[in-house]
This record gives C-alpha cells, sequence and structure tokens, in this order.
C-alpha cells in the first residue's frame, strides 16, 4: 500500500517521538511510507477560527501533495476529520475527492487496512482512553454513550491485544476535555476546568497513564498535571503500540 504520511503541526513542533512511531507502525504493517518535507498544515485552525476562505490555500496544498498517494494516514482524528469532512469550501473536482476519501486517522487505518498484531508488546501500566470529540463523534472511532447502538472503540481494541496493559473504565468515557483548539485560548478558565475534570474522572479510575488518538487533547492536559505535579502521564496510543518503554 502506497502511504503518505501526515503529521500535524502541534506533532512536529511538540511531539516527534509520535510521528516516528507512526511511520515504524506503518511500515511494521507492510507499508510504502512517504513523508513529504514541504507538506505544511491542513488548514484546521484557521478555517475553526472563522478564516476558511484563507484557509483555502493550504488546503489546496494538502491537496496537491498528497494526490497520488492510495491512502493519508495521519495521527490526529481532528485533521482527519478536517480533510475528509470540511473541505467542502474546495472545487470538489475529481482529485479533491479522491484525496477527501483518501485519509484515514492512524488508529482507523491500522483497524481496516492491516492485520498487524501487537501481542508482542508490553505496556504495563494502568491505562486511561481519552476519546476525543473529533474521533469520536466525527469519525466514529467508537461508540458514543448517547447513541443506542452496539459498542465499540478502534483504539481501545488495539490497545487491548498489548500485553500487561490494564485498560481502565472511567465514568464519563466521552466527555471533552476542554482543549477544542483556538477553544482553550478564547476561553481559558472553561478550557482549564474541563481539562481537570477529565483528568480526574482517570485519576479517580486509578490510571497511570492516559493516551488517545489525539495528541492535543493529551498536550492540553498534560500542561494541566504538569502544573498540578501530579504523577500520571500522557503517552499517545501509537508510541504505546510502538513498544513505547519510558
Amino acid at each position: 500500500m502506497n502511504v503518505g504520511l501526515f503529521i500535524p503541526c502541534y506533532i512536529d513542533q511538540f511531539y516527534p517521538g509520535v510521528g516516528i512511531a507512526s511511520l515504524q507502525l506503518l511500515e511494521k504493517a507492510g507499508c510504502t511510507v512517504e513523508f513529504l518535507p514541504d507538506q505544511t498544515c491542513c488548514g484546521q485552525p484557521l478555517a475553526n477560527s472563522g478564516f476558511e476562505n484563507e484557509s483555502k490555500s493550504t488546503a489546496s496544498l494538502f491537496d496537491k501533495n498528497f494526490a497520488d498517494f492510495d491512502f493519508i494516514v495521519m495521527p490526529s482524528g481532528s485533521c482527519a476529520l478536517h480533510v475528509k469532512h470540511h473541505y467542502d469550501f474546495l472545487d470538489q473536482t475529481a482529485a479533491v475527492k479522491k484525496v477527501r476519501q483518501s485519509v484515514y486517522e492512524l488508529g482507523e487505518f491500522l483497524s481496516e487496512k492491516t492485520d498487524l498484531s501487537f501481542e508482542q508488546v508490553s505496556f504495563p501500566f494502568r491505562t486511561g482512553i481519552h476519546a476525543s470529540c473529533h474521533g469520536l463523534r466525527g469519525l466514529r472511532l467508537a461508540s458514543a454513550s448517547e447513541q443506542v447502538i452496539p459498542k465499540f472503540d478502534k483504539i481501545r481494541n488495539l490497545l487491548s491485544q498489548v500485553k500487561d496493559i490494564q485498560l481502565m473504565d472511567i465514568t464519563r468515557s466521552d466527555e471533552c476535555c476542554g482543549f477544542g483548539g483556538t477553544f482553550a485560548v478564547k476561553e481559558p478558565e472553561v478550557s482549564t476546568v474541563m481539562g481537570l475534570d477529565r483528568i480526574e474522572d482517570h485519576r479517580t479510575a486509578g490510571v497511570e497513564v492516559i493516551t488517545g488518538a489525539d495528541m492535543s487533547c493529551l498536550m492540553h492536559m498534560e500542561g494541566l498535571l504538569r502544573r498540578t505535579h501530579d504523577k500520571i502521564r500522557v503517552v499517545h496510543f501509537a508510541e504505546i503500540l510502538n513498544g513505547f518503554v519510558q
């Protein structure tokens, strides 16, 4: 499979280990992976702030960069959702439609397009999963609590293969952490309280590590954990599946 790997801005700048883990997982799955050095932001922050028209050139560059790949994989539910569902402001040419249909969040891709097993990976920690809003309700990576449907969780299913991991159940499994991109900047007080509530739910469950599919949400909670000198850590699920040791 010919895969274009898209690495979001905040991972590129602050958490490069997540990008490396994503690349190595795809290679272990037998994919031919290419990371384009001239890739830039998908345009989500600009569009979400009300500057959709101003983000067109960024979105067009994304489409140009990734037009020739069979699949476009990204370790970010929010970026994947933006391209798949919110690129309506572009002219819907055949090339644009192909790109939008080819986008997969990393966990979604590993679950649906590969037979990669993680039974040889060990992560001996009590782990809580944070279900980010875009991945949960936009990409349907898991069933939301308000839905009367059979329960499923693609990220949890992947992590459940890992040896020695204890996946802890939290009380409000799909509540927002309060990050919300620019929301955390515009409404910092509300964002902080929401984040602390999320952390407390994990703490009550005895969690040692919080994981998830969106490093942006984990980054938000990590900042709060550091400020309160909490021992709970955050680790992206890609790093766990790739044999993260710390």
